[in-house]
Order: C-alpha cells, then sequence, then structure tokens
C-alpha cells in the first residue's frame, strides 16, 4: 500500500507534526507531575505549539503550491489542522493552570493527561508507519486503539463532572478545574479525528 507518492510526499512534514505532539504532551506531563508553573515551561511549551503551527502552514503552502497532489487536498488540510489543534488544547490548557494558578491538578486531570500521552504516540506509530510502507492491518488497528483510548478519556471526564460537582465547595476551583479537564479532553477527542482520517485515507487507497 502506497499512501503517497514519491511525487511530493509531505512524510516530512507530517513527521515534524507528530514530534511536536510528542514534545508537547511530554512537557505537560511534566508540569503536572511537578506542578511548577514556572513561565519557563509554559513559555517552552508556547514555543513548540508555534512551531507546530509554522510546520501544519507549510503543509498548506506545499498543497497548494504542488498541482498534484498524492492525496485528496481535503485530507491533507483535515490531517495537518487536526494534528495541529491537538497541541493547540495542550497549550490552552496549560496556559490557564498558569494563569489560574490552581491549587493543585485534580487527579482526573493526569489519568487523561496520561491517556492523551498514549494516544499521542499512537499517533505517532501510524504517522511514521506510513513513511515505512506498513500494510493497512496495521495502521487501521493503531487507529482502533486511538478510538480505544478516546473512550477512555470519555468516562475519565464523566467521572471527573460528577466527582468535582459532587465534592469541590469551591466553585471558582471547580470552574478551574472543568475548563481545564475539558480542553485535555478534547485534545483525546481530536485524537480520534486524527485517526478516522488517516483509517478514510487507508481505506480509499489500499
Amino acid at each position: 500500500m502506497k499512501l503517497f507518492t514519491p511525487r511530493e510526499t509531505f512524510y516530512d512534514l507530517f513527521e515534524e507534526l507528530a514530534d511536536k505532539l510528542e514534545e508537547g504532551v511530554k512537557l505537560f506531563t511534566e508540569i503536572l507531575a511537578n506542578y511548577e508553573y514556572s513561565e519557563y515551561k509554559v513559555g517552552k511549551l508556547k514555543e513548540i505549539e508555534h512551531e507546530a503551527d509554522h510546520i501544519t502552514h507549510q503543509v498548506y503552502k506545499r498543497m497548494h503550491k504542488v498541482f498534484l497532489t498524492p492525496l485528496d487536498r481535503e485530507d491533507i488540510y483535515l490531517l495537518a489542522n487536526k494534528m495541529d489543534s491537538i497541541l493547540d488544547e495542550i497549550e490552552s490548557a496549560a496556559v490557564r493552570m498558569y494563569l489560574y494558578r490552581m491549587k493543585a491538578p485534580a487527579p482526573e486531570l493526569v489519568k487523561i493527561t496520561e491517556v492523551l500521552g498514549k494516544a499521542i504516540h499512537k499517533i505517532h506509530e501510524v504517522i511514521f508507519s506510513v513513511r515505512k510502507k506498513q500494510d493497512a492491518e496495521l495502521i487501521l488497528a493503531l487507529c482502533i486503539e486511538i478510538n480505544t483510548l478516546e473512550n477512555e478519556a470519555d468516562q475519565l471526564h464523566r467521572a471527573a463532572m460528577v466527582r468535582l460537582f459532587e465534592e469541590e465547595k469551591d466553585a471558582i476551583e471547580l470552574i478551574k478545574a472543568k475548563d481545564i479537564i475539558g480542553r485535555i479532553e478534547t485534545a483525546v477527542d481530536n485524537c480520534e479525528d486524527v485517526s478516522n482520517i488517516i483509517e478514510g485515507i487507508v481505506l480509499k487507497y489500499s
């Protein structure tokens, strides 16, 4: 199966985006683990997000400069956009944690971030599997694993909302936690969107 042709592969840009996703979720996980709301760490995450934005714009520019693209232009656009959106949500959550000065990260936030890290690692595997021309069955299996992780994140999110509304007596802290947990859960949703786009590409070109 060849999802991309030698004419204009886009391999490099999608792989760079996948690397940035790994960098971003690793740094966010470190922030949660040490709970250090330093300007340096948040600033570093913003840098990673800006770098991902630049790569995404390079995908768009290349797509419009090339007469014949290896994939449908819509698929190229959606894949780059959704990959970038994952990091947008991570960076947004980190900035708000810094601005809100939360007392402590909710345990569910830590758990959902762990799920997000697993989903991003699977996306990384999928993107690099395309470069290696792995078979469709392997890529589709990875996509199913990402979808399973998204379901796990949904369950954690619902449980978090139930606990927060039952136990959190400080309304301001509740609003802070709800916002940040929601953004990370949305990031996992975006991971599922990426897997669905790739699944559609595989089925279309295999």
